[in-house]
C-alpha cells in the first residue's frame, strides 16, 4: 500500500482481488482462447501501467487499448506483447505504430489505402462489422470482404481479424449475437487460407455466455475489474470490484428547518439535520446526477446526498449516524461493515452503466494498490 497520498478523495485497487478475477474468468475460457486484456480509457479508470504490468506478471501477452498513445505509454512501463489500437490513429501517427511495434485496428478500406501511403509496413488487423455498425468491413458482401482482406496482407503485415458482437450480454438478444457470429465464420473461411494468427470476437460478456471456436483471443474487460456488462447480469461466484472510492468528513452541522443546502436551493430541510461535507466533486469525477438521489456509506449506514453536487464537495444526511465524527473516512464506492455500494448500483441511480462510473474517476483522485 502506498503510504503518501492526499487523504481527501482516493480510489484504493487491490491487485489480489485483480488477479482472482482473472484466474475465476480462466476457468470460463474455452480451450482455443488466450486472454486478451483490454485495458483501454487507462484500463477503465484503475490505472492501466499497473494494472498491465500486474496482468503480465501473470502471463496475460496480449492487450487492447484505444488509442496510440495509450500503446506508447504501455510500452514504455515495459509491456511486451502485442498491443492492439482497437480504434483510430491518424495518418501522421502511423510512424508511431511502425516505431513501437503496435498492432493498428484497419477500421475501413479507405483507411487501409491510406496506411499503405504512408510506405510503414504495419502490423494491423481488420476489423469486420457484422451488424454493429461502428467500424470494419462490411460482413453482409462476403466477396468484397475477401478481395480487401486478400489485397491488405499482400501490403502490410496482416496478423488478423476482429469483430465486435454489441449485445452479448443480453440473453434475451441471442439470436443477433449467433447471426453475428455466422457472418464472421464466414468471412474467416473467405480467407482461411491465409492462416492468420488471431482471429476474435469475443468480449467479456461473450466469453461467458457465448462460444466461437474458431477464436483464439477472449477480450477480456468490464470483468476483469469486477464489474457488469450489464446491470441485469450476474457475474460468476467470486467476481469482485477492484476498485473502492473513499473520502472523509472535512465538517458537521446542524441544520435547521426550513433551511436549504446546496446551489440552487434544491434541497429544504424539513426537521432538524445533522449534515456531513465530503471533499470530492464532479471535477474529481463524482457524477452529478446524484444530486439529491444517490447516498454514501458511513459506518457501515446509507448516508443519502442532499443538494445538489457541487465542483468539490457534496452534502449527505447523517441525523441517523450519531457516531459520525469530522475527519472519518467514507465510502463512495465499495464495502463499509455489511453494506455495499458498487459502481454497477451507481449507475442504475443515474441510469448509466459501471464503465462510465469508473472511468470518470478523474486523475486529481489518486490511485493506491494493495496486494
Amino acid at each position: 500500500m502506498q503510504k503518501s497520498f492526499l487523504k481527501r478523495s482516493w480510489v484504493t485497487i487491490s491487485i489480489d482481488t485483480l488477479r482472482n478475477n482473472l484466474r475465476i474468468y480462466l476457468n470460463y475460457v474455452q480451450d482455443s482462447c488466450d486472454i486478451m486484456a483490454v485495458v483501454k480509457a487507462d484500463a477503465y479508470g484503475h490505472g492501466a501501467e499497473r494494472i498491465s504490468t500486474e496482468l503480465q506478471k501473470e502471463g496475460i501477452k496480449n492487450f487492447a487499448v484505444s488509442n496510440v498513445l495509450e500503446a506508447v505509454e504501455l510500452r514504455n512501463a515495459g509491456i511486451k506483447g502485442q498491443i492492439l489500437v482497437l480504434g483510430y490513429t491518424p495518418i501522421d501517427d502511423i510512424d508511431i505504430i511502425y516505431k513501437y511495434d503496435i498492432t493498428q485496428a484497419i477500421l475501413s478500406k479507405k483507411y487501409a489505402g491510406d496506411i499503405i501511403k504512408t510506405k510503414y509496413k504495419i502490423k494491423c488487423q481488420y476489423a469486420i462489422d457484422t451488424g454493429m455498425n461502428r467500424i470494419g468491413l462490411n460482413a453482409d458482401n462476403i466477396k468484397q470482404c475477401e478481395n480487401d482482406i486478400r489485397e491488405l496482407s499482400k501490403k502490410l503485415i496482416l496478423t488478423g481479424l476482429f469483430t465486435h458482437l454489441s449485445v452479448a450480454d443480453n440473453p434475451t438478444e441471442k439470436e443477433f449475437t449467433n447471426e453475428q457470429q455466422l457472418k464472421f465464420k464466414k468471412v474467416i473461411q473467405s480467407v482461411n487460407d491465409l492462416n492468420l494468427p488471431y482471429i476474435h470476437s469475443l468480449n467479456s460478456a461473450g466469453g461467458l455466455w457465448h462460444h466461437d471456436y474458431m477464436s483464439n483471443l477472449n477480450r477480456l474487460g468490464i470483468i476483469l475489474y469486477g464489474l457488469k456488462p450489464d446491470n441485469t447480469n450476474i457475474l460468476p461466484k467470486g467476481i469482485k470490484p477492484i476498485m473502492e472510492w473513499k473520502s472523509v468528513i472535512s465538517m458537521i452541522k446542524t441544520v435547521k428547518p426550513d433551511e436549504t443546502i446546496g446551489y440552487g436551493r434544491s434541497y429544504r430541510v424539513k426537521n432538524i439535520m445533522r449534515i456531513a461535507t465530503i471533499p470530492t466533486g464532479y471535477a474529481d469525477g463524482y457524477n452529478r446526477l446524484l444530486s439529491n438521489k444517490g447516498y454514501i456509506l458511513i459506518h457501515g449506514k446509507r448516508a443519502p446526498i442532499v443538494g445538489r453536487i457541487c465542483m468539490d464537495q457534496f452534502m449527505v444526511d447523517i441525523t441517523h449516524i450519531p457516531e459520525a465524527k469530522e475527519y472519518d473516512e467514507v465510502t463512495l464506492l465499495g464495502k463499509s461493515k455489511k453494506e455495499v455500494l458498487t459502481a454497477d448500483d451507481m449507475a442504475q441511480l443515474i441510469q448509466s452503466i459501471g464503465y462510465e462510473v469508473v472511468c470518470d474517476i478523474g486523475k486529481r483522485v489518486p490511485r493506491v494498490y494493495s496486494d
